[in-house]
């Protein structure tokens, strides 16, 4: 994503598959929720809370720093990361 909103979703092959732009609050609320997050404080790889079986693994990046959780995992903090973010899937 850019600082303007824009992002582009790619497919398993990492091949553009989608693309679009955040609303002016919709960036608002993914910043609220980046600057919320606390990245420093987060695991690196966030494990131990179940499978979830054709979930997803997702990275965070954001400030330096890079957090892996996967579904049934995600810390609490990244849970309004996640939901300000568009879709992963298109419609």
């Amino acid at each position: 994503m850019s600082g303007d909103g824009s992002w582009v979703r790619l497919d398993g092959k990492a091949r553009p598959a989608g693309s679009g732009r955040l609303s002016p609050k919709g960036l608002a609320d993914l910043k609220a929720a980046l600057a919320a997050a606390d990245f420093p404080r987060l695991p690196r790889v966030s494990t131990g809370r179940g499978t979830v079986y054709d979930g997803f693994t997702y990275a965070f990046v954001h400030g330096g720093r890079e957090v892996a959780a996967a579904d049934g995992s995600i810390p609490a903090g990244l849970r309004p990361v996640l939901a300000a973010l568009p879709p992963f899937e298109a419609d």
